[in-house]
């Protein structure tokens, strides 16, 4: 499978990039907007592997202020190739300003600047192999135990919801209870039909699905990156699964509720999911906003265009 990151990649190096503050002794600059931002970015997997593509050339506008005299410059930062055949360290940034006196803030930005922008260039690879990259990977024993060192030294603070023991470690992973509500354009008995039908599961999630809707049957979407079973069924009403994300610890699974509650010509899908490893909860919210929710309307909406 391959993802492509272009598009979410320009939203994030502006986040992380934009609003940055250098300060020193010199003065305080800023950096201001992404003027120029070319390139692409794509994640494939294979194999079990993620591989990651992504080449870009940026241009920045900073401006800042001398600390003795208040006067005010600008200039221009350029990183003309940020691509994974270079380490970040080693990637070129031109720090560069209009012309005139203010050369110690240049020198600032080439110094502090420099460092501060890798660092936001670093936020965003990070962001684009956990955040982007949300149940492309099959785990490895390494990584499940790598991920439970990181949850254990959480685990002192979190509010633990029944945490289910791991047979492979032998430790508990501390897990959290997610609650969404969102509104659907549709009656109860349609939306129901929507989670339980194979050929509407393939349609809005895109993928071949395996969707056997009976008690203890199976369940397998988006290649294969969510995976469980059906626990309890009540047509138009409730829907009870065992589930999980591929990413997750070996056989660890999540209890989802999604219970419908029939609005006339809408319905109020009240989703409940219990014992979501903690560090996966972001990424579990996002999967069913945006690879559920989010694709609902969509099908929702062009089954509504289709007949009108």
């Amino acid at each position: 499978t391959e993802r492509d990151a272009t598009a979410w990649s320009k939203s994030k190096l502006k986040e992380v990039l934009e609003g940055l503050v250098v300060e020193g002794e010199a003065g305080r600059c800023e950096i201001g907007d992404l003027k120029h931002v070319e390139g692409e970015a794509s994640c494939s997997s294979r194999k079990g592997r993620l591989i990651f593509f992504y080449e870009w050339n940026l241009r920045l506008g900073w401006k800042g202020t001398v600390k003795e005299s208040g006067e005010k410059h600008k200039g221009s930062v350029e990183i003309p190739n940020l691509s994974e055949e270079n380490e970040v360290d080693d990637t070129e940034i031109n720090v560069s300003k209009k012309k005139g006196e203010g050369d110690v803030l240049k020198d600032l930005m080439r110094t502090e600047g420099t460092m501060k922008v890798r660092e936001a260039l670093r936020d965003y690879l990070k962001a684009l192999k956990t955040e982007f990259t949300l149940g492309m990977i099959l785990p490895t024993k390494a990584t499940v135990g790598q991920e439970l060192a990181a949850e254990r030294k959480l685990s002192g603070n979190i509010m633990q919801d029944s945490p289910h023991s791991l047979d492979i470690v032998g430790v508990k992973i501390p897990t959290v209870k997610i609650l969404m509500k969102e509104m659907f354009n549709s009656p109860a008995d349609e939306l129901y039909d929507i989670f339980t039908t194979k050929e509407l599961v393939q349609k809005f999630s895109k993928c071949p699905a395996v969707i056997e809707a009976e008690k203890g049957g199976k369940l397998q979407m988006f290649d294969g990156c969510v995976s469980g079973e059906y626990a309890e069924l009540v047509p138009s009403q409730r829907i009870v699964l065992k589930w999980r994300c591929r990413n997750w610890p070996d056989e660890h699974y999540a209890t989802v509720a999604l219970n419908f509650k029939d609005m006339a010509a809408q319905t109020e899908l009240q989703l409940e999911c219990r014992g979501v490893p903690v560090s996966n909860e972001d990424s579990t919210r996002q999967c069913w906003k945006k690879q559920y929710f989010e694709e609902i309307h969509i099908l929702l909406q062009q089954s509504k265009d289709s007949t009108e």
